[in-house]
């Protein structure tokens, strides 16, 4: 069963289901040289992406999809998966000698536990993605890593999840059982705050009256984010960073008028940057009591 590169076996594949994730992965392994034989899809959205990325696959109910495969690819909602494990393996779907993977982030291979115990290899593939599921997103893969999961001692369960990520284009990033919530947390902290974030300033650059306001943040944003990755910390800029408190009440003000639901999260934002940029050197201590007074104050 252990694979390497492009020179393992070729699976069938069978994907439950096809959502955003599971669709993009199914056509990204049968572009890597695999064969999606089966996808579930029950949503009109679903079943247009099924068409879309994997035409000519046809679309069955899980326990069948389930049957036809070697490799069962679980793209379902975290809640989901130990009970739809759970009956596969009741129904008789699930065979000792295949591969069952799910692609949650917040879960490793506890989850496969009742396919674990008749025989089946489980795996828990993350791919440190966003999915708009579209064909795009096959091509993102390439830039992108693999959270894999398996089983404490079983290196040839590592090394098959690592060779799928490679087949991918992928780079995989070993992830111990214990520490994929941590590891989700982390990336959902990040990647989907800062779409709010970022869309919280949009609708506030159009409360300026900025009317291009995507062409005003692309470029900043886009510094910020190289420069974080670069440097950490010591990227901090503004006014948090210079101890510029009258600037922070400035905000704070100008925030209230706006839309004062973004004002908790600008305050808690800056408690943040300040304990950062205090910590990395780059704000004294004296001007970090300063913001901290300020973004304590009540509105008079």
């Amino acid at each position: 069963m252990a694979m390497s590169g492009r020179t393992g076996p070729r699976l069938r594949v069978g994907v439950i289901s096809a959502g955003r994730v599971g669709a993009v992965l199914g056509a990204a392994l049968q572009r890597a040289g695999h064969q999606v034989v089966a996808v579930s899809a029950v949503s009109e959205a679903s079943l247009r992406r099924a068409e879309e990325m994997l035409p000519e696959v046809a679309v069955l109910p899980p326990d069948e999809v389930a049957k036809q495969a070697d490799l069962v690819l679980l793209a379902v909602p975290d809640d989901a998966i130990s009970g739809l494990v759970r009956g596969l393996v009741a129904t008789g779907s699930l065979r000792a000698g295949q591969i069952i993977a799910h692609t949650s982030g917040a879960h490793g291979v506890s989850a496969l536990a009742a396919a674990a115990e008749i025989g089946v290899l489980p795996l828990a593939l993350h791919p440190a993605m966003t999915f708009t599921g579209r064909a795009e997103d096959v091509e993102r893969l390439a830039n992108a890593c693999m959270a894999v999961t398996a089983s404490t001692a079983d290196e040839a369960g590592w090394s098959v999840a690592e060779a799928l990520a490679l087949e991918l284009g992928m780079e995989p990033v070993r992830v111990p059982e214990e520490s994929r919530r941590l590891y989700h947390a982390a990336l959902t902290h990040g990647a989907n705050h800062l779409i709010t974030l970022v869309n919280e300033c949009a609708e506030l650059l159009r409360g300026a009256g900025v009317d291009n306001a995507d062409r005003v943040m692309a470029p900043i944003l886009s510094a910020s984010l190289d420069n974080a990755l670069r440097f950490g910390d010591r990227a901090i800029t503004g006014p948090v960073m210079r101890g510029d408190a009258g600037t922070v009440r400035a905000h704070l003000a100008a925030l209230r008028e706006a839309n004062p639901d973004v004002v908790d999260g600008y305050r808690e934002l800056a408690r943040r940057t300040a304990e950062r940029s205090e910590r990395a050197g780059v704000l004294r201590a004296d001007g970090a009591a300063e913001v901290r007074e300020a973004l304590d104050e009540e509105p008079s």
